[in-house]
């Protein structure tokens, strides 16, 4: 949050998140109420700001985007030649006020729109890129098997069919932030200093460094969350996360959450053998042990080829007498690949492109 104390335009007030959200959902976190009653003029300019923030309300009709971008625009020009004309008339920072807005309310419903083209119904987490200087990517698997996607930051995610992602082709800034529609397994790179949210729909998930699988279709009544090694924690995605009202729940290896949309109610499973639902829909990836003790490299590629569906090709005859010890668990998969090669020597290396991975060796040492 910006100092507060310093705001003496509308548009000091809009460009505010913490702002924002006390407008929009009423849970004011940041205790903008009492601050705003110290003072009787401060009180009138944000009653101001908090009406313009009220009238940007995304349309719920069918007006085409280009159509109300035509509209901001002509309003925008309107506003700057009133300006130039520098009457008496015009109150400037009243000008400066609606070319904020204008600025802010279309900037809104392009990146509404960026994500309703394709995803229907969905519900939207614009929170994911508004305010912040990353270059999005959406990946869509349409397809009937599994795809993997390696994040920046050396993060894996086995991203099923009919699901969609949507993610930072460059993290920046403190948080790794993605958001996703339908069912992915997350193997998380460690870093406690930068934690990896997903947005899924009514939860938001935080892990610095982990594997599990969220489901999160927006046909389903439920969103679940299930915890194959390390710790995450689950929260309401309705209101701000740093709401004393928003209670995190944590979860431990073989442990899960479910999400109940209609009551909106957090069910915690402690044993996930004991569910059945839970364990009709458990993936390889969620079944294989990843710790190999003396095992021939060629059996070791197998594992990884049924746990994320993937396609690995290497050079039998020169690897055919090579095994290894290693724990492989807890790693995205870039990370597994690199420690395979690793420890077969500075002649092996692989190549990853989407579900097909070649591996290239001289032989082990």
């Amino acid at each position: 949050m910006q100092n507060r104390d310093n705001y003496s335009e509308i548009e000091d007030f809009l460009t505010d998140v913490s702002f924002q959200d006390w407008v929009r959902t009423d849970v004011d976190a940041q205790d903008w109420e009492r601050w705003t009653l110290e003072s009787p003029s401060r009180a009138k300019l944000v009653e101001e700001a908090r009406l313009w923030i009220l009238a940007l309300k995304v349309p719920e009709n069918n007006m085409p985007y280009a159509t109300l971008q035509s509209a901001l625009v002509a309003t925008w020009n309107k506003i700057e030649q009133k300006e130039n004309k520098k009457s008496n008339n015009w109150n400037f920072k009243f000008i400066k006020a609606a070319a904020a807005v204008l600025v802010l309310g279309l900037g809104i419903f392009g990146a509404y729109n960026h994500f309703k083209g394709t995803t229907g119904n969905d519900i939207l987490h614009n929170r994911v890129i508004i305010n912040n200087q990353e270059e999005i990517v959406e990946q869509t698997n349409n397809t009937n098997e599994a795809q993997t996607i390696t994040l920046s930051d050396g993060s894996s995610v086995l991203l099923q069919p009919k699901s969609k992602l949507s993610y930072p082709k460059l993290f920046i800034g403190n948080k790794r932030k993605v958001y996703l529609s339908g069912e992915g397994f997350f193997e998380i790179s460690k870093n406690p200093k930068r934690p990896f949210l997903v947005y899924a729909n009514e939860i938001v998930t935080t892990v610095v460094g982990t594997s599990f699988r969220i489901s999160a279709f927006k046909e389903e009544p439920n969103v679940q969350v299930l915890v194959r090694t390390g710790k995450v924690k689950v929260q309401s995605n309705k209101l701000p996360l740093n709401s004393v009202k928003n209670k995190e729940i944590t979860l431990l290896p073989n442990e899960a959450i479910r999400f109940t949309k209609k009551s909106e109610v957090f069910n915690k499973i402690t044993d996930i053998t004991k569910d059945k639902q839970l364990n009709d829909v458990l993936k390889p990836i969620e079944q294989l042990s990843f710790e190999f003790t003396d095992t021939p490299v060629s059996q070791i590629f197998k594992t990884i080829e049924q746990a994320y569906l993937v396609n690995i090709t290497f050079p039998k005859e020169k690897l055919k007498d090579c095994h290894l010890t290693t724990s492989l668990n807890d790693q995205p998969l870039p990370e597994k690949l690199k420690i395979i090669c690793r420890a077969l020597g500075n002649s092996t290396s692989y190549e990853m492109n989407q579900n097909q991975i070649n591996i290239s060796s001289d032989g082990c040492n």
